[in-house]
């Protein structure tokens, strides 16, 4: 699944991932796109209080790229 939170601004970034996250089965991958920097450090803090995975945390230019298996 990809999710596109690209023009959104903190916090909507990280609510947009609970929702996608929520909708997944377990061990699906989530891919997410956004251009807010806050994201970084909000996905990695929030990822490591649960048992989702992060796999991919990554910049290109202006925009950040994550990926995101659901844990159980």
């Amino acid at each position: 699944m990809y999710l596109d939170a690209r023009g959104l601004h903190c916090p909507m970034p990280l609510l947009k991932l609970k929702q996608a996250l929520h909708g997944l089965e377990v061990g699906e991958i989530l891919t997410v796109s956004t251009t807010d920097a806050v994201s970084q450090r909000d996905f990695v803090v929030f990822l490591g209080q649960t048992k989702h995975q992060l796999l991919l945390n990554e910049q290109r230019g202006d925009e950040f790229y994550f990926e995101v298996r659901k844990g159980g």
